[in-house]
């Protein structure tokens, strides 16, 4: 495990962490309060923060480089986004500005794209070292598409602080988080859905030509727990992450995979268990999300070594979040609910 720290001078760091704390408790981030220090847990590593008198100290630790790159710049941005006014001096140990992109951001080209289903098309990526992406313990990727009309972007990079430097607008990539399908050493496939009103990822996926250049970097955002029985709940956004973890659990896993979809979404290849039957959920236009009753009404096995895995649009994960915590009395540990996407923000994919 890889750590670095800083010590940040503030006028109120209680004040701060105090805000950061409001903010994760509204945006369901998993963090301890052990007295005066938080706890922060982010799937690429954890960050510690406690406020000491004038001082707010700060430690980031990543199993790797690259995450140990992306938590400091998660952290350095909510710092100087809570602090307000003139940005603190953030200095970290074992950091060395300067590079001309993050550790782990790898550039692809595009090798080819086919329909899957007429809401699904796979693009097949080529690279260097991309068996990173292979790590099944963590399901995505930030993806990075060249603007409009540029050939090649220009690619975001680590500042002194830590914090993202993006490219000047006109040569700026579009970043979306998108789940990588499959990888290997030298290429990785990334399914997309392709929305109505469709977004930087879905335009790139319908229009791109072969060797078309964009940058991916990661991986992050955990798959779901090993248990003796698993729900799996999603709709299209998330059926590249449920056929992945589906990939990778045992022949003779127990449990249930509930999917929302429009029925052409049906014919999306996902691998087939015995103990795991796959139930279609018809979505209707007037009607609310038939995920959250199919998970109210879905009888739980008697065991307590249970999961949970849903991705989804917002509004309705956090409907599923207050069903398995309140209704089904699941811990933390026992579920990972995503937003995939916002329904009053259509085209973010």
């Amino acid at each position: 495990m890889m750590f670095s720290e800083a010590a940040v001078a503030l006028s109120d760091p209680e004040r701060l962490v105090a805000d950061l704390v409001d903010h994760m408790n509204a945006h369901d981030v998993a963090h301890d309060r052990i007295g005066r220090r938080v706890v922060v847990h982010l799937g690429l590593g954890d960050a510690t923060l406690e406020p000491d008198g004038g001082i707010l100290r700060v430690r980031v630790e990543a199993p790797d480089e690259g995450g140990l790159e992306m938590m400091r710049s998660v952290v350095a941005s909510n710092v100087v986004d809570f602090a307000g006014g003139d940005p603190p001096q953030i200095v970290w140990s074992g950091f060395t500005a300067g590079a001309e992109t993050f550790s782990n951001f790898r550039e692809l080209r595009l090798v080819e794209g086919r329909s899957l289903t007429p809401r699904l098309r796979r693009l097949t990526f080529t690279g260097a070292d991309l068996g990173r992406f292979a790590d099944h313990e963590n399901l995505h990727v930030r993806l990075y598409l060249p603007p409009p009309d540029v050939a090649r972007p220009e690619w975001p990079r680590p500042g002194p602080d830590g914090r993202t430097i993006w490219p000047d607008a006109t040569r700026r990539p579009d970043m979306r988080y998108y789940t990588i399908r499959r990888a290997e050493a030298k290429t990785v496939e990334i399914d997309f859905v392709l929305h109505d009103a469709p977004g930087p990822g879905a335009r790139f996926a319908l229009h791109a030509e072969p060797g078309a250049i964009c940058g991916i970097a990661g991986p992050l955002g955990r798959t779901a727990s090993p248990a003796a029985w698993t729900l799996l709940v999603g709709d299209e956004t998330a059926l590249p992450a449920i056929a992945r973890i589906l990939d990778a659990m045992p022949a003779d896993a127990q449990g249930i995979v509930l999917l929302e979809a429009e029925s052409e979404a049906t014919h999306y290849p996902l691998r087939a268990f015995e103990g795991v039957p796959v139930r279609w959920l018809e979505r209707r236009a007037d009607a609310e999300s038939p995920l959250i009753d199919s998970v109210r009404r879905l009888e739980f096995p008697m065991t307590a070594d249970v999961f949970v895995w849903a991705g989804c649009e917002s509004t309705i994960a956090r409907s599923l979040r207050r069903i398995l915590r309140s209704e089904r009395g699941l811990s933390r540990e026992k579920h990972l609910v995503v937003g995939y996407w916002d329904r009053d923000e259509p085209t973010t994919r």
